[in-house]
């Protein structure tokens, strides 16, 4: 499985460049104990339950790295790992390996725990129509790999940054003046971009429809006031809901008929699935 279009296929890439060039700087002089000509076996295993992610970013590390190291994959991006699991056996130089380890686990480890959030969440609406979306709350630099980790668990992306479509908050707002004058500017700024506006109150909710926004976030809204909302503007726009959004809030979310939930802890609440790597011979 691999959803990495070209922009994050460049993005991987230069991860794993920076992040070899950060470990291995110099050389690694702890490999040079072993002797060149030494081939090993090693297996890659997940000590806990798991939705596995980061193949690509693994193999780019043994590309870089140079030498003869085959990679068998015995589960796929996407794949539910369960504790214990062998998910990859590594073949060949063994300093190679060896020095690839650290950068290729932790790429693992980050990416699956992230999928594997996701996939919590996702499956936690999948009766409902409630699509969960990820946020901009990402680790510098590895935008893309995090957003990619969120759609393989079967989450959805918000956008990617501050390019691709208009988030107008209320800073925002202060700045334009209104929501109108925030939302026409918008209009003229960028045709055809879609335009999101923050909203506090059904007021500003009522401005913001009225101004031709695409999507209305509702910010900290009570579970009575989004079905007021939805109720009131059904089929005018989409609404979309934040707000320390956890797991339990969910489905008295879901029933209040907003289009989708964004979620900042996807990526921004980073832990690592634990990983280890056992040399065979």
């Amino acid at each position: 499985m691999t959803l990495l279009n070209a922009d994050s296929f460049e993005h991987m890439t230069s991860n794993v460049t920076f992040a070899l060039k950060e470990d291995v700087g110099a050389g690694d002089i702890t490999a040079q104990l072993i002797p060149d000509d030494h081939e090993i076996t090693a297996s890659v295993i997940s000590r806990e339950s798991a939705v596995l992610c980061g193949q690509d970013w693994v193999n780019e590390v043994f590309k870089q790295l140079g030498h003869d190291v085959t990679l068998e994959w015995h589960a796929n991006d996407g794949d539910q790992l369960t504790a214990n699991q062998p998910f990859l056996t590594l073949k060949g130089h063994a300093r190679t390996i060896l020095t690839g380890e650290r950068t290729a686990l932790n790429f693992i480890q980050t990416l699956s725990y992230t999928a594997t959030i996701a996939r919590q969440y996702a499956e936690d609406v999948a009766a409902t129509n409630l699509t969960i979306l990820d946020t901009r709350k990402t680790l510098p630099g590895l935008r893309s790999a995090q957003k990619y980790a969120v759609k393989v668990g079967g989450a959805q992306n918000h956008r990617v940054g501050l390019f691709d479509a208009f988030l107008i908050k209320e800073n925002h707002i202060m700045a334009a003046g209104s929501i109108t004058n925030a939302v026409n500017m918008a209009k003229q700024i960028a045709p055809g971009k879609t335009i999101e506006v923050e909203t506090e109150s059904l007021a500003e909710v009522a401005l913001a429809v009225e101004a031709g926004a695409d999507i209305i976030m509702l910010d900290n809204f009570s579970y009575e006031d989004m079905a007021t909302a939805v109720t009131r503007f059904k089929g005018q726009v989409k609404f979309e809901a934040s707000g320390n959004m956890d797991q339990e809030k969910l489905k008295r979310v879901a029933q209040t008929g907003v289009d989708y939930v964004s979620i900042g802890a996807l990526t921004k609440h980073v832990q690592a699935i634990d990983l280890s790597l056992r040399v065979h011979k």
